[in-house]
């Protein structure tokens, strides 16, 4: 685990969740709430841009590994982060806000600027 530039020691997923939430502000979005936990699933960023609320899935991986980190949510994760959306949606949803999941995927290098890519509306239709 490397040193974060905060002077806090961070996780390596929560170093891209940071990254993650970092990139979604500089591109306009707000962030409503992070790790926020529905019973026993969690989302890891929900964040807002103009009319629509985007539940986000943050997988982060180092360079050189085989599989791309949004790979790495498959069916039973989606269903998962669904079931936490729906719950999320009944405590504080608003009938004229669209909402769909999005992935963000960071791959942090040894050296060099970690690469971010957004994915919206990753998970398609149900």
């Amino acid at each position: 685990m490397r040193w974060w530039p905060w002077g806090k020691r961070r996780t390596f997923g929560q170093q891209g969740e940071d990254l993650a939430a970092r990139f979604l502000r500089r591109n306009g979005y707000k962030i409503l709430d992070r790790n926020a936990v529905f019973g026993k699933y969690e989302i890891d960023i929900i964040a807002q841009s103009g009319d629509t609320i985007a539940f986000v899935e943050v997988k982060t991986r180092r360079t050189g590994e085989t599989v791309d980190p949004e790979d790495n949510v498959g069916y039973t994760k989606q269903r998962h982060i669904r079931r936490a959306a729906h719950q999320y949606i009944d405590e504080h949803g608003e009938p004229d806000l669209y909402y769909r999941f999005d992935i963000i995927a960071v791959v942090i290098p040894e050296q060099g600027q970690p690469e971010i890519r957004h994915i919206p509306d990753a998970f398609g239709d149900e």
